[in-house]
């Protein structure tokens, strides 16, 4: 994907106050254009978006031409486990300073071992269990393994270090404040212990300790929490530096690209409907009615590649309705930017 991709000036928004956005790209010094063929696909958009049973936020942007689409894009969203794609870019940003070397062996400890984690678990019951950053990298983001993530928030130098990060990058609409320890425990309305006493007995006896009244205020504070939240075009934005590349050395970002188009989670999502063999780098995130995944969509016949972010809360229908809409609104950008890779004609810049 990297060899193909063509490096063009990046196109900012200069207002993103719609709840729904169709530009183009403006010549140096002007302002968006309004597209109106992008505004049919925007509608699409917004009626697929009803199916999700929530608010839905969108943006889509074709990397090589700069067009793009959008729905509630200034509308801060709980990034759930997408926030594992910027703790990958300050991590490997570490790496590519020289920091932090990819091989280093990092021993863990029973601890260590936080909830959502599925490939750890086991092997935190055996002493000694060491792994290379590396190998923690690809089960943060290809099984989303929680213990793996908080263990390399740590080593990126925590969570203020990748919000400066993407500061840097002049991403400003994106927080990353919290290890997923503290983010499960803040949704389920639980206080955590002194981390010396963490096990994964303490961690399901205060889950029970908590009422299903108590559990539901919770998680309704914890969608309207700031912390650890995004717009869709703060994500996008970041998405798009990573799909052009220089934002890393070219070896890490093209590690970070391989491992998010090996991702095993939300088969159902961004890829659902897609045809077959669509090469997809994504990263999925999820907790109570919020659903989420964003990637880099690559489209046939060198047609370019689509930077995507689809996030939903407050929804109230099940798991497979909102990932039903996800993966319809993702149909529906392929479909256009592939038949429409360029602007028209008729559309004067």
């Amino acid at each position: 994907m990297r060899r193909s991709l063509r490096i063009v000036p990046l196109v900012l928004l200069l207002s993103l106050s719609p709840a729904c956005l169709a530009q183009i790209p403006a010549k140096p010094g002007g302002t968006p254009i309004a597209d109106p063929v992008l505004q049919r696909l925007e509608r699409e958009i917004t009626r697929l978006a009803k199916t999700a049973g929530g608010t839905v936020g969108v943006s889509a942007v074709h990397i090589e031409s700069g067009r793009r689409v959008a729905l509630n894009p200034s509308e801060r969203f709980p990034m759930a486990s997408t926030y594992k794609v910027p703790i990958a870019v300050q991590l490997l940003t570490r790496v590519d300073r020289g920091e932090i070397p990819l091989d280093r062996m990092i021993e863990l400890k029973p601890s260590d071992l936080h909830p959502g984690s599925g490939m750890l678990t086991p092997l935190l019951h055996q002493p000694g269990v060491v792994l290379s950053v590396r190998n923690l990298l690809e089960l943060m983001l290809r099984v989303s393994d929680n213990s793996a993530t908080d263990l390399l928030l740590r080593l990126a130098g925590g969570p203020e270090a990748v919000t400066a990060r993407m500061r840097a990058l002049d991403i400003r609409d994106m927080e990353i404040s919290r290890p997923t320890v503290n983010l499960l425990a803040d949704y389920a309305g639980h206080r955590l212990p002194p981390e010396r006493e963490w096990t994964p007995e303490l961690f399901q006896k205060l889950y029970e300790a908590t009422t299903p009244e108590s559990r539901k205020a919770a998680a309704g504070k914890f969608e309207t929490d700031p912390r650890d939240t995004s717009t869709p075009e703060a994500m996008v934005m970041l998405l798009e530096r990573i799909g052009r590349g220089g934002l890393l050395k070219p070896e890490s970002g093209a590690l970070l690209v391989d491992i998010l188009e090996r991702c095993q989670t939300g088969d159902t999502r961004l890829k659902g409907i897609l045809p077959p063999q669509t090469v997809v780098a994504h990263k999925t995130g999820s907790i109570g009615s919020i659903t989420n995944d964003v990637g880099i969509i690559t489209l046939p016949d060198d047609a370019g590649h689509v930077a995507i972010a689809v996030f939903v809360k407050s929804s109230v229908k099940g798991m497979a309705e909102r990932e039903r809409a996800i993966a319809q609104i993702a149909r529906a950008v392929y479909d256009f930017f592939l038949y429409q890779p360029s602007t028209p004609a008729f559309v004067k810049p």
